[in-house]
């Protein structure tokens, strides 16, 4: 029988060259839950937009530490990415699409936008001097995926009864 709860968390340094990990341990961590493609990318793109706002927002491309949490309960995912830097002082205006509070850096303003359409749901915490906690949570269409499934051991068994006439 499948825990109704499990959960992973991991911490890793404030480089760049951490996002790429943080995308790969999150996605293989839901793997058990047999999503789609898509529904991988969806949140790997979504842990590395979080990931990025903390390394370039709250440290300031300085050093921290990051610490992901990730929860599966049934068939939705959560995954919380929180740093301990500068914090946002004004959340819902950090959330507009196209605002950056780095212009300089070039950078798109679309990072809370792409976590909300490629989640379910966002929540974004943070307290100026403390740090960021954005939560995001997504479902995994599992009964699309096991009647997927059927669909295709249902084919084979067919072809294999073909074979034998």
């Amino acid at each position: 029988m499948e825990h109704l709860n499990d959960q992973m968390i991991v911490e890793f340094d404030s480089i760049s060259k951490n996002e790429s990990f943080a995308r790969v341990v999150v996605a293989a961590f839901v793997s058990r839950l047999n999503p789609t493609l898509e529904e991988i990318a969806d949140i790997k793109t979504a842990v590395s937009e979080a990931v990025t706002n903390s390394i370039i927002h709250g440290y300031e491309n300085g050093d921290g530490r990051i610490r992901i949490e990730t929860h599966i309960v049934e068939d939705t995912v959560t995954v919380m990415v929180k740093d301990f830097g500068t914090g946002i002082a004004d959340v819902e205006k950090a959330m507009e699409p196209m605002y950056t509070s780095k212009p300089e850096l070039e950078r798109s303003g679309m990072g809370f936008a792409f976590m909300e359409a490629f989640m379910d749901e966002l929540f974004v915490d943070s307290t100026v001097g403390q740090g960021t906690t954005v939560t995001m949570r997504k479902v995994i269409r599992q009964e699309k995926n096991s009647r997927n499934q059927k669909a295709e051991a249902g084919t084979v068994t067919e072809k294999g009864n073909d074979r034998e006439q």
